[in-house]
């Protein structure tokens, strides 16, 4: 499945900020809940769940019910897509450095 260019801004948008990230890292790590991550941080817990509603919005995490509790988990897919396109732009650059150093290097 490709990603289209709103989804690439989600993304970003979603993890250019710390607290998203750190929530993105914690999910990682095993599925908690959205009141187990509000404990972690000096906010609100309807400050995280905006937090959390952000990522899953650009499709870094999704919720899950079990009993009362909304579990958080990271979607591994969303996040390899991303390093691929962030594969795809370092690749680019690694190219234009390299005819740069192609072009210098020719004699005069």
């Amino acid at each position: 499945m490709d990603i289209t260019e709103a989804d690439v801004d989600r993304i970003f948008h979603a993890l250019a900020d710390a607290t998203r990230r750190d929530i993105l890292r914690r999910t990682l790590i095993g599925d908690t809940s959205v009141s187990g991550l509000a404990a972690a941080y000096a906010m609100s817990f309807a400050a995280v769940q905006k937090h959390v509603a952000v990522l899953e919005g650009a499709g870094l995490v999704t919720k899950q019910n079990r009993g009362r509790e909304r579990l958080v988990r990271a979607d591994p897919a969303t996040i390899a897509r991303a390093q691929k396109l962030l594969d795809a732009y370092a690749a680019m650059w690694r190219g234009r450095v390299d005819r740069l150093d192609a072009l210098l290097a020719e004699p005069e």
